[in-house]
């Protein structure tokens, strides 16, 4: 199992990042590795009680491709989660959650994720995905925000 928790400082206001995150169709545009995303499900309800929800497949070109389905959930404005619905791994659960800095304008964005690899992946291709590629992806994240908010 390779679990990971990074944080990453923002120049955008936490409801801006969060648009990010949530807008799964753009990933391609600014993570090199995704080649595809694709929104199965968007669940949406006039009633304030329930919880935004979306099923979204990923294919990621890693050292082969690999295609994931995550069930994802925002039971908070500011705090998205996953778990995986279906594929090559046994779990991949995680979360975002975004903090408002003093100024209100920059965002402290937590992220953690956990995975357990299945038997088509090796456990070095994992390790590299969370270890290693973890803090560019919080990058990319970051840029695209700041990008967006033209800071």
């Amino acid at each position: 199992m390779s679990r990971a928790r990074q944080q990453v400082e923002i120049g955008a206001p936490p409801a801006a990042v969060m648009a990010v995150i949530t807008d799964f169709a753009a990933y391609p545009s600014f993570l090199p590795w995704m080649r595809r995303v694709e929104v199965l499900r968007h669940e949406r309800s006039p009633r304030p009680q329930d919880i935004p929800a979306w099923e979204v497949r990923f294919s990621i070109q890693l050292i082969r491709p690999l295609k994931y389905t995550l069930r994802l959930e925002l039971p908070e404005p500011l705090h998205l989660s996953w778990s995986l619905v279906e594929g090559i791994f046994r779990s991949n659960d995680g979360s975002w959650v975004l903090d408002a800095l003093a100024d209100g304008q920059r965002t402290l964005a937590t992220y953690e994720i956990e995975l357990l690899t299945g038997s088509f992946v090796p456990g070095s291709v994992m390790r590299s995905l969370v270890g290693r590629d973890l803090p560019d992806l919080l990058l990319r994240f970051r840029n695209e925000a700041e990008r967006r908010q033209g800071t």
